[in-house]
């Protein structure tokens, strides 16, 4: 467990002992600036081990290879703005940063800092940066603050990271495969044009990457984006079309037992493409279009028992009554409901607000929250279906 320097940093002492008590062995790494605001000998009596401070102590080398190599998850909480840049970028200036480039098992980081801090721009790309390496941000709180602010930024409270650290070990879908598609298609015009939309991919990543972390070996049908996963338990198939997409899920659904269809893909595609680019003539163009494969009703109607099928429905209007219309026309098991009537929900935001509706009856209305915390919750609601 590494311990940066916050005010977050008197919040350590109760989550050593809770995971001590779950019976965790729990070895403390502090930065030198954590021990402003705890003590290194209070976090030693609690962990009953030894509390790291400086890469060298009393004439001793403190192996940071090895350390790295013995933990099961190396948990970084409270994770300032100024450690996780560091982390970022590689930065190793002290023995919990020197731990943390050597280890080999999944890192979790619980963010903790002031409200404007946490939503710099800088800080959001390091956040990033570290997703992207395949870390866990554990979800920021709202409250007051240290500056006398009330607002995003404060650590997750000892409890609920002893509460995600039980569930990242409970894998309850250790196992199974999931298949998951993601981001937008691209149908071209011409060489140099192309039919697309504003999706990211960033949800269906998100879910790729719980699914993952839950247990599940996961295939991710990814469309063009920028973005990527680092997850181990995640396999990328590249894809630019519908039809490269269809293509791809539909050779990979067999052998899945769960399929989450998250991709935005095209409805329609240009029924001619251009070989050459097209020149700028007369003062119109007509294109004509045609429809693609709607894979999510190709996959139902072959869905095998046992099975479970989830689709997303983005919607503008009458949102409920057209994703319920999807439930039943596609033979989904769950349909995603996503509204662009939401603030902070839809197309490339970090956030997202859902309603989930099963086809047993069930409808759990989300609030707004991270695409992490979204795909957690869709998730679990997967697992819940299984065990119907």
């Amino acid at each position: 467990m590494g311990v940066s320097g916050s005010i977050a940093a008197y919040k350590a002492a109760l989550l050593v002992r809770l995971l001590v008590k779950e019976g965790a062995i729990v070895k403390v790494l502090m930065t030198p600036s954590a021990c402003d605001f705890i003590t290194p000998l209070t976090l030693s009596t609690l962990s009953k081990h030894e509390v790291g401070v400086h890469i060298s102590e009393h004439g001793n080398w403190s192996n940071h290879v090895m350390l790295g190599r013995w933990a099961d998850v190396m948990l970084i909480a409270p994770a300032s703005a100024n450690t996780m840049a560091k982390m970022a970028n590689g930065i190793s200036d002290n023995l919990l940063l020197a731990v943390y480039l050597s280890a080999t098992s999944p890192v979790l980081f619980a963010p903790a800092m002031d409200e404007d801090m946490w939503y710099h721009p800088a800080t959001k790309a390091n956040v990033a940066r570290l997703l992207s390496y395949g870390h866990r941000q554990l979800p920021v709180q709202k409250g007051e603050l240290a500056s006398g602010l009330f607002g995003e930024g404060r650590m997750a409270e000892p409890e609920e990271i002893v509460v995600y650290l039980r569930q990242f070990f409970h894998r309850p879908l250790s196992g199974k495969t999931a298949l998951v598609s993601a981001g937008p298609t691209q149908e071209p015009i011409d060489p140099v044009r192309f039919i697309s939309n504003h999706s990211s991919g960033k949800m269906g990543i998100a879910l790729a990457e719980a699914l993952a972390d839950a247990g599940a070996h996961v295939q991710l049908v990814l469309g063009p984006t920028h973005l990527s996963t680092q997850h181990t338990g995640i396999t990328t198939t590249r894809v630019v079309t519908a039809a490269d997409m269809f293509s791809s899920c539909e050779q990979l659904a067999p052998q899945s037992d769960i399929i989450v269809m998250a991709a935005a893909v095209a409805d329609y595609r240009p029924r001619t493409v251009a070989d050459k680019k097209i020149k700028k003539k007369d003062d119109e163009m007509n294109l004509e279009l045609e429809k693609t494969t709607d894979i999510a009703r190709t996959l139902g109607a072959q869905k095998k028992n046992g099975q479970v099928l989830v689709g997303f429905s983005l919607e503008t209007n009458n949102e409920r009554e057209f994703a319920l219309k999807k439930l039943q026309d596609k033979n989904l098991d769950m349909v995603v409901l996503n509204s662009l009537n939401d603030a902070g929900a839809g197309f490339n935001y970090d956030t997202n607000k859902v309603t989930l509706l099963s086809r047993n009856g069930k409808e759990i209305a989300l609030p707004l929250q991270s695409k992490q915390e979204v795909a957690r919750n869709i998730v679990q609601a997967i697992i819940d279906l299984q065990h119907a």
